[in-house]
C-alpha cells in the first residue's frame, strides 16, 4: 500500500540545511495498524507531512497504492489527497460552526456528491463511531473524545486507501485516549490501512507494529504483541 525508499528531506535553514530524514526505508501491506514512534525532532512530522502530500521529498521515491507521488501540483495532490487519505489530527480541526453532521459530510462534498447523499454517508459514519445522536451539535458541545470520534468519521467518510493519525490521542486524558484506539482497531480490523504517529509507547504498543525514527533515521522497525483495548473502556 505504501513503498517509500532512500527518502531524504532538508530544510533551509538561513545559509545552512538541517537535514531531517536521511535515507528512509518502509513498506506497510495493505490493513497493517502502524505506529511511527519518535522523540520531538526526530523527523516522523516530516515523514507523515510527506505521506499526506503536505510536504515534497528531496531524493528518493514514494508510491502509494502502485501510483507514484512525485512532481503533483497542487491540484492533483489535493486531488490524491481526497482519494487516497484520510487525516485525523491532535487538535480535531473540526469547523466550529459547522455541525458534527456538516464536519463529517466535508469530504464527501469535495468528491462531489449531492447533499442527500451527503447526509446519508455522513450520518452512517457517526453511527459508526457511536455519534448519530451528535449529528446536530456543533464542536463546542462536545467532549474531546467526542470531537475526536468526529473527526474519525470524517476521514472515513470518503473512504480512503490510509488513515494517517498524528497524535490522535495527544490533547485527550487516558480514559479517552483508550476509547479512541479501541475504534481505531475496530477500523483496522475491519481492513482498513493505518499510521499511527505517536510519542507515547502505550499508545505504540495498541498498534501491531512500530517504526521508531531517531534523527531522521529508522532506529528499529518491528511487529509486536499488540495491547488489546476493549471497546467498553
Amino acid at each position: 500500500m505504501i513503498s517509500i525508499k532512500n527518502l531524504h528531506k532538508s530544510y533551509k535553514m538561513g545559509d545552512s540545511s538541517l537535514h531531517v530524514l536521511k535515507g528512509i526505508d518502509i513498506e506497510v501491506g495493505e490493513g497493517e495498524l502502524v505506529a511511527i514512534m519518535g522523540s520531538s525532532g526526530s523527523g516522523k512530522s516530516t515523514l507523515l507531512n510527506i505521506l499526506g502530500m503536505l510536504d515534497l521529498l528531496d531524493e528518493g521515491e514514494y508510491r502509494l497504492d502502485n501510483v507514484m507521488i512525485k512532481n503533483l501540483n497542487e491540484t492533483t495532490a489535493a486531488n490524491y489527497r481526497n482519494k487516497f487519505l484520510g487525516f485525523v489530527f491532535q487538535s480535531f480541526n473540526l469547523i466550529n460552526y459547522k455541525t458534527a453532521l456538516e464536519n463529517v459530510s466535508l469530504p464527501l462534498y469535495y468528491q462531489g456528491l449531492g447533499r442527500k447523499i451527503r447526509q446519508e454517508k455522513a450520518l452512517e459514519y457517526l453511527e459508526k463511531v457511536g455519534l448519530k445522536e451528535w449529528a446536530s451539535h456543533l464542536p463546542s458541545e462536545l467532549s474531546g473524545g467526542q470531537k475526536q470520534r468526529v473527526a474519525i468519521a470524517r476521514a472515513l467518510a470518503s473512504q480512503p486507501k490510509v488513515l494517517l493519525a498524528d497524535e490522535p490521542t495527544g490533547a485527550l486524558d487516558s480514559k479517552t485516549s483508550m476509547e479512541v484506539m479501541a475504534l481505531i482497531q475496530q477500523i483496522n480490523n475491519e481492513g482498513k490501512t493505518i499510521l499511527v504517529v505517536t510519542h507515547e509507547l502505550d499508545i505504540a504498543q495498541m498498534c501491531k507494529r512500530v517504526v521508531t525514527l531517531k534523527d531522521g533515521v529508522i532506529v528499529k522497525d518491528e511487529k509486536v504483541k499488540q495491547v488489546i483495548v476493549p471497546t467498553h473502556v
